[in-house]
């Protein structure tokens, strides 16, 4: 299949852009259906703020988004932790000692 550049206009900022034929044939390749509709500049910019492509709260810790932590008891030592996920009574929960400990005596799983 041959492609031809096209001028396209951005969404975002409306300045017109160049959708090469270059670029048509990489997203040819990838599966892409369909143009683009952000500038470079501007898609650039949209991925500096989020990188991980879905809508994310960052919090103050290094960009990351802070977790919900809950509180539970290790099956293992009885002492209290916090994990982050919501913890159920048919499986045991460790705390980050004990699980590390189970880790490299069973690295199998």
């Amino acid at each position: 299949m041959t492609f031809t550049d096209q001028a396209l206009i951005c969404r975002d900022c409306g300045s017109d852009f160049v959708f090469t034929a270059a670029d048509q044939t990489s997203y040819a390749q990838r599966g892409y259906q369909y143009f683009p509709s952000r500038c470079p500049s501007c898609m650039a910019a949209r991925r500096a703020r989020n990188p991980n492509g879905a809508a994310t709260h960052q919090a103050s810790h290094g960009g990351r988004e802070q977790r919900q932590l809950y509180p539970a008891i290790c099956a293992e030592c009885g002492q209290p932790t916090q994990v982050p996920f919501q913890p159920r009574t048919e499986k045991p929960i460790y705390c980050s000692d004990c699980f590390s400990r189970r880790q490299r005596a069973n690295p199998r799983g």
